[in-house]
């Protein structure tokens, strides 16, 4: 069954949502704020999880105490499209810790990459060393983050 078809209801939306928020959470913690047994709370998250819905708990680091403070949206436009030359662009752009995120895209680019940076000279090292180096690229076009106004890893369920 994906994820889509579980027939979720308002306490596992409420587990969902609390996870979501605090992934530390014990079960004990969660089956209190819901109004829950602890071992119903666990076999519910189980199920969650089984069902891939929860897909893996992750521990967010703060961008600028972490020392990268900068952030940039990249354009890769590609010189072909083919199954091929995408994979081998996938391929690189993984082995690359500075790149947070990469979307293939629908549109005049390719992908967008998402790379965290020191400073102006750590991204110039970055486009120049690495984005422009990935196989097939034949452009790049960055848009350097002034502030982030909102950022979240949660969905809305």
């Amino acid at each position: 069954m994906r994820a889509s078809e579980l027939p979720l209801d308002d306490r596992d939306r409420a587990i969902l949502r609390l996870l979501q928020a605090d992934g530390r959470l014990t079960n004990l913690e969660l089956a209190q704020r819901i109004n829950l047994s602890p071992s119903a709370c666990l076999r519910r998250v189980k199920l969650l999880e089984e069902s891939g819905l929860i897909a893996r708990y992750v521990m967010l680091l703060d961008e600028k105490l972490a020392g990268l403070p900068g952030t940039a949206f990249v354009l890769v436009t590609l010189d072909q499209q083919g199954r091929a030359a995408l994979d081998a662009f996938e391929a690189a752009i993984n082995r690359h810790p500075e790149v947070t995120e990469c979307c293939l895209l629908a549109g005049t680019a390719d992908y967008m990459v998402r790379v965290a940076y020191a400073d102006a000279a750590d991204f110039e090292r970055i486009h120049t060393e690495i984005l422009t180096q990935l196989p097939g690229v034949v452009r790049v076009q960055s848009t350097l983050a002034l502030r982030t106004v909102k950022k979240t890893t949660a969905l809305p369920v």
